[in-house]
C-alpha cells in the first residue's frame, strides 16, 4: 500500500466522526484521492503534504472524468475533512463555487415516494422488519432505523435519534398517531433495553442481513419510504396532496396558503435531519 494511502486510511481509523455511512463514503473518497494524485504524478506524498495545487489538479481530473457535480461536492466535503485533521482547514476555501464546483441542483417534481406493502411480512428476521417498519413510520434513514434503541430515544410525544444521523446530529420525530405509539411499544416489547442490533454483533452484521432480508421480500432498495413518510406528513400539515403527488404548486398557491406550505416544509425538514428546506422539494416538489 501507497504511503497516501495507509496514511489516510490511519487518519479515518483513528477519526470516527459522523455516521457509518459517512465514514465508509470518507475512506472511499480518500482512498480514491490518494490514487488519483499518485497517477496525476504526485508520488511519495503523506497525508501532511497536501496542497492547493493537489487540491485543483483532483477537481480537474475529476470534471475530466465527468464526475457530477453532487458528487464532487460530496467528495470537496471529505477533502476539506482531510485538511481541517492536518491543521490546514483555511487552505481550502469554504465556497465550492470558488473551486469551480456549481452548486447542487436537486431534480424536483418527481415522485419516489413508496408506502411499505405486504411485502414486509415476508421479511423473517424481526429486527430488520422492525428497522423497515421504522423507516416508513417515521421517516428514519437506513443506518438510523437499524441502530435504534428505542429504551434511549423514546421521550414518550416524540423520538430523540442519535444513533446513525447524519453528521451525527441529533433530531426529535414527533409520535403523532397511535399506530407510531404502538410501533414503538412493540420495538420495547422486541429489544427491551437494547437495540435492534443483536448484542453478539455489530452495525456492519446487520447492515448486511437487512440488506439480504430486505432482497429476498421483493425490495431493492428502500429510502422511498422516507419520500412517502415527507409527503404524507405534508398533506397533513397542509390539507392537500405534496405536488409530486397531483397536489397544487407552490407557484400556484395564495399568500396564505404559501405561507402555510413554507411551515410544512420547515417541519418536515427538521424531522427529516436536513438543513437546507431546498432538500425538502426533492421528497415533495415545488
Amino acid at each position: 500500500m501507497r504511503k497516501l494511502n495507509y496514511e489516510l486510511k490511519e487518519l479515518c481509523i483513528h477519526n470516527k466522526e459522523g455516521s457509518f455511512s459517512t465514514r465508509t463514503a470518507r475512506h472511499y473518497t480518500l482512498n480514491q484521492a490518494a490514487n488519483d494524485l499518485h497517477e496525476l504524478g504526485f508520488r511519495n506524498l503523506g497525508k501532511h503534504g497536501l496542497r492547493p495545487k493537489h487540491v485543483d489538479a483532483l477537481i480537474e481530473k475529476w470534471k475530466s472524468n465527468g464526475v457530477s457535480d453532487g458528487t464532487l461536492k460530496n467528495r470537496m466535503t471529505h477533502i476539506r475533512w482531510w485538511a481541517s485533521h492536518i491543521n490546514k482547514s483555511g487552505m481550502i476555501p469554504k465556497s465550492n463555487k470558488e473551486l469551480g464546483v456549481d452548486r447542487r441542483v436537486y431534480v424536483t417534481n418527481k415522485n419516489k415516494g413508496q408506502p411499505l406493502d405486504g411485502r414486509v411480512e415476508v421479511i423473517r428476521n424481526p429486527m430488520v422488519q422492525m428497522s423497515v417498519r421504522l423507516q416508513a413510520a417515521f421517516g428514519m434513514r437506513r443506518e438510523e432505523s437499524i441502530k435504534f434503541q428505542p429504551s434511549e430515544s423514546d421521550r414518550g410525544d416524540r423520538l430523540y435519534i442519535k444513533k446513525g444521523t447524519k453528521g451525527g446530529k441529533p433530531r426529535s420525530i414527533p409520535i403523532k398517531t397511535v399506530e407510531q405509539r404502538a410501533l414503538v411499544d412493540a420495538c420495547r416489547k422486541l429489544v427491551g433495553n437494547n437495540a435492534l442490533i443483536p448484542i453478539s454483533k455489530d452495525y456492519k452484521y446487520q447492515k448486511k442481513l437487512y440488506e439480504n432480508d430486505i432482497a429476498k421480500a421483493g425490495f431493492h432498495k428502500l429510502h422511498g419510504l422516507r419520500h412517502h413518510y415527507a409527503q404524507e406528513r405534508y398533506e397533513k400539515i397542509t390539507g392537500w396532496k405534496s405536488p409530486v403527488q397531483g397536489g397544487p404548486k407552490r407557484a400556484s398557491l395564495s399568500s396564505e396558503d404559501k405561507q402555510l406550505d413554507n411551515t410544512a416544509r420547515q417541519i418536515i425538514s427538521r424531522e427529516l435531519g436536513h438543513e437546507r428546506l431546498e432538500v425538502v422539494s426533492v421528497y415533495i416538489g415545488v
